[in-house]
């Protein structure tokens, strides 16, 4: 049986993520399908390729045997019921099979590895995750790879925090929580639900790499919030009160008499939430935008002049 280059095929490299695999297996399956080409027995051919391809290589532990074993993955394929242990490297290597394979002691055979860390068996057990007759193993665990995803939010979403399903590459979907607080350039850590481990070992975390939305109110500044809030003439030189939408209601802000615009007001507390301790918050910082009016009825306008001639004689 003819060896199969799985990376050619789908056109990745051989250290490719489980995503690059993903997306380069979808494309080509959309390409080659046969709905898609009738009659075309070149694309037909290349498609199963293509699903074969994708089935070993999107399976780490299938991939992991496929990388090891290169030109010899075939011959193991071909039968079904190997386990990937010592018994079927014995079967390949020295042409022996079903319950007459003879275990060898390497170390007798050669008469040991000397130097390094340990004999034969052991540099076989690195290379390809088996080991010798005395142990029996066939898998050496390893952690499963960590994987990163992005996700965006909007403000009022970092102000209470949120949720989110997401689908992994295996196509298992797992339900995320971010917390308050969290801000463009935050990593949410989900431990054990990255890439399964290997054996019985572990499997790798998530991380979230959360990117908040501009939002058309409200900007940023670490835990505090900095926004504009319109104020009458009138109020700005008497004084007075305005209502002040916040992440969390409306507030009334008191303004002093003889306000000019451009001035920030602080509002204790009415911030963002500290990412560490939810319960502290930050501060919101209102600036003044005075508004004058476009329109005078015809008494406004006569106490207007009237003012602007008591400031001359002053």
């Amino acid at each position: 049986m003819e060896y199969k280059d799985y990376y050619q095929i789908l056109g990745v490299s051989r250290d490719a993520s489980q995503e690059e695999i993903k997306r380069a297996y979808r494309k080509l399956a959309r390409e080659l399908h046969p709905d898609v080409n009738p009659g075309d027995h070149s694309a037909e051919e290349r498609f199963k390729d293509v699903n074969e391809a994708n089935e070993v290589l999107s399976d780490p532990e299938k991939r992991r045997r496929y990388d090891h074993l290169g030109a010899d993955w075939n011959r193991w394929r071909k039968n079904p019921g190997a386990s990937g242990g010592f018994e079927d490297f014995a079967r390949q290597w020295f042409g022996q099979s079903g319950g007459n394979v003879q275990y060898v002691n390497f170390d007798d055979l050669l008469g040991g590895v000397k130097g390094g860390s340990g004999n034969l068996s052991d540099l076989l057990s690195g290379l390809f995750g088996v080991g010798g007759a005395a142990t029996g193993s066939r898998q050496r665990p390893r952690r499963g790879r960590d994987a990163e995803t992005p996700v965006e939010i909007t403000l009022q979403e970092a102000f209470h925090g949120t949720t989110r399903q997401l689908e992994r590459a295996d196509g298992h979907v797992v339900t995320v929580k971010i917390p308050p607080g969290a801000e463009t350039g935050s990593r949410v850590r989900l431990s054990g639900q990255g890439y399964t481990g290997a054996g019985s070992a572990p499997a790798g975390d998530l991380y979230l790499s959360v990117t908040v939305k501009p939002d058309g109110v409200f900007r940023r500044r670490g835990n505090d919030l900095l926004r504009d809030v319109s104020v009458d003439l009138y109020t700005a030189v008497l004084g007075g009160q305005v209502p002040v939408e916040t992440l969390d209601g409306t507030v009334m802000l008191k303004i002093p008499p003889g306000t000019n615009s451009g001035t920030s007001i602080r509002l204790r507390g009415k911030g963002m939430p500290d990412p560490k301790n939810p319960t502290q918050r930050g501060d919101l910082y209102a600036t003044v935008q005075i508004t004058v009016p476009s329109r005078l009825t015809s008494q406004e306008r006569e106490l207007f002049e009237q003012l602007a001639h008591l400031k001359t004689q002053n």
